[in-house]
């Protein structure tokens, strides 16, 4: 059995896209964290935050992060902030290749925006100076990672770019 990718990384740096187009050319099974927790809860992440706070939402993910951890095979998008339990990275990291997605604040604030109802950190105005706190408190967090790559460019070329440095180790 292969090994699975988990994709890390600060929200709107393309773990989901990145995720879904990986897994399509590995031919492997792709799995959203978040769309997982909202099949489970019956509820928005959103929603989830909103009626219930962070520390529950924190709850599911760790649950989810180790149930998926024991499939194979797999093309994981997390959320942002899974990275934040030590556990979910430790379950990870058994059977899986932890790769972080980056890019820079500008970037980031550009895609977020463009999707901000559906992010619960961003329910107030949020500057590319907010971004880059978040990005910053988070960034030693993100160093469990085995790989890091910029998507900062053209989706497709990081796609690429993944696969070319991780084709030998899955």
């Amino acid at each position: 059995m292969g090994k699975n990718i988990i994709l890390i990384g600060f929200m709107g740096t393309g773990k989901s896209t990145i995720g879904y187009k990986l897994a399509s050319r590995l031919n492997k099974q792709f799995v959203d964290m978040d769309r997982e927790i909202e099949k489970v809860t019956g509820m928005t992440v959103a929603d989830l935050f909103r009626q219930y706070g962070e520390i529950r939402f924190r709850s599911e993910e760790r649950l989810m992060a180790k149930k998926l951890s024991v499939q194979n095979d797999i093309v994981i998008a997390t959320g942002g902030g899974v990275v934040l339990d030590p556990e979910n990275i430790n379950a990870f990291k058994e059977n899986g290749i932890i790769v972080w997605l980056d890019a820079s604040p500008e970037i980031i604030f550009e895609r977020v925006n463009r999707k901000k109802g559906t992010r619960p950190l961003l329910r107030k105005k949020t500057s590319i100076e907010d971004i880059e706190k978040f990005s910053n408190e988070r960034e030693p967090h993100y160093s469990c990672a085995d790989y890091r790559f910029d998507t900062g460019k053209n989706l497709d070329e990081v796609v690429e770019e993944i696969i070319k440095v991780i084709k030998d180790k899955i």
